[in-house]
């Protein structure tokens, strides 16, 4: 019987390989035809700008000055609803609600007064308990070592505890999108603990929120063991979620937003569908590959003041003969912002002011002397004039390591931060009622009939 088992499973083996190879072979697009048909592959021209698709009002991202007709490089810029974050976070000095007056703002169009934010405050706390059930059923009985699945799966599940589902009037989506926005952290940490002790064997911590406490502090609170945290920690972590919260409605994620509600369909489906798209490497787990280069740059580099053997060592990250040899500064560039980005200009600064509490400063030199180096590697190395500048995913790994949050949860706290983004886009689609979004696809294959295709080759 066993070896019966074997000769099946080898031949499935083989048979698989076979499917491969049909499938890759027959699926392959000649590159010289998306030139051919001008096609905006990624939905960018050839500058590498996005393609012009929708309109919104919820966010702006800002990188350049027009001056007599031309686009000049600038500082980076971001509004949350023409409030720049600049002066949101600069506003919020001796306030420990900064991201919850951020959903606010971001929902609603404006910042709240102290009465509004009060009440909306209540609500908040009123919708971030998770049924006991859910919590055994749902979250304990299938632990992922995926986070992000886990919230996938979870988010799709909640529609189930819904006694409204299907609606998608404004007033029910926007109930659904707080419920989600209260109950992801928990989901989150939850998961995370449930991972813990049924795939490694540790000890179950499952702490209720903190009424009272802001999203930030209730993260630290339920995530820790003893559940202590300091106050430049919490209001850390409340800024890097703010900074996080929403960027224009034309990233992966957010697009994939307006694209699944414009269908028609309801709140979770939709929510699953962007924590999917948030969930690529490519989009929502840069900052780990920022640590992962750190963590080999703090090895490999001896002298980490040595400005030459750290620029050496980069040299050999971007020839493709360090790291993981794709030839990438993970953490630099961005495709909007030049001379800098908002984001990471702000959170650089907490990070500063972290990792001195933290007896850290000789590691956060270390990040400040790369990301100053790195700058004028990669203009030299690819000969490029436009500036080059660290986004937010440079710092934001570090800051994470720092607060003692574990790499599994780094892009589901970006989630959590980013779902008031997707919640705003999400009601602004359906208010404005557009058509479906439809691209449309060039059509390049042969009209052959019922007979065997023919084999192409490039």
């Amino acid at each position: 019987m066993t070896d019966m088992l074997t000769a099946n499973a080898d031949s499935l083996k083989e048979d698989m390989v076979h499917l491969e190879e049909e499938l890759m072979k027959n699926h392959r697009i000649n590159p010289n035809l998306y030139v051919e048909y001008d096609v905006k592959r990624g939905l960018r021209d050839s500058a590498g700008k996005g393609v012009l698709t929708g309109l919104t009002e919820v966010s702006d991202v800002c990188a350049y000055n027009l001056i007599e007709g031309r686009a000049i490089p600038a500082e980076g810029s971001l509004y949350y609803q023409g409030v720049s974050v600049n002066d949101l976070v600069n506003g919020l000095k001796g306030k420990k609600y900064g991201f919850e007056e951020t959903v606010y703002l971001l929902l609603f169009g404006k910042l709240p007064t102290e009465a509004e934010l009060k009440n909306f405050l209540e609500v908040l706390f009123e919708l971030e308990d998770l049924n006991g059930r859910f919590v055994r059923d749902v979250i304990m009985k299938a632990s992922s070592p995926n986070i992000m699945n886990a919230l996938q799966r979870c988010v799709l599940t909640l529609y189930t505890y819904d006694d409204n589902p299907e609606d998608i009037s404004a007033g029910n989506v926007l109930r659904q999108c707080l419920e989600l926005i209260a109950k992801l952290p928990l989901i989150a940490v939850y998961s995370y603990h449930a991972y813990r002790h049924f795939r490694k064997d540790d000890t179950l911590l499952i702490r209720n929120p903190r009424k009272g406490c802001s999203l930030a502090e209730n993260i630290l609170l339920m995530l820790r063991p003893d559940g202590k945290y300091t106050e430049l920690e919490a209001k850390v972590l409340d800024i890097a979620l703010i900074l996080h919260a929403e960027h224009g409605g034309g990233n992966n994620s957010t697009f994939t937003t307006h694209v699944v509600t414009s269908s028609g369909t309801d709140t979770y489906s939709s929510m699953a569908a962007s924590i999917g798209s948030l969930k690529g490497p490519r989009h929502g787990g840069a900052n780990l590959k920022v640590q992962h280069m750190f963590e080999e740059i703090k090895r490999e580099v001896k002298n980490w003041e040595d400005e030459e053997e750290v620029s050496g060592y980069l040299k050999k990250i971007l020839s493709k003969e360090a790291f993981d040899h794709t030839g990438l500064i993970y953490g630099m560039g961005h495709a909007v912002y030049t001379l800098s980005d908002p984001r990471e200009v702000i959170l650089k600064e907490f990070a500063r002011r972290l990792a001195e509490e933290k007896g850290l400063s000789e590691e956060f030199n270390l990040y400040d002397r790369v990301e100053r180096l790195a700058a004028v590697q990669i203009m030299e190395y690819r000969k490029i004039f436009k500036p080059v500048c660290a986004n937010v995913d440079f710092y934001s790994g570090f800051v994470y390591a720092m607060l003692g949050i574990p790499e599994e949860l780094y892009t589901p706290i970006f989630a959590i931060a980013r779902i008031p983004g997707w919640s705003a886009h999400r009601l602004e689609e359906l208010i404005n009622a557009g058509k479906i979004i439809r691209p449309a696809y060039k059509y390049v294959g042969t009209h052959v009939g019922y007979q065997k295709r023919e084999e192409r080759t490039f």
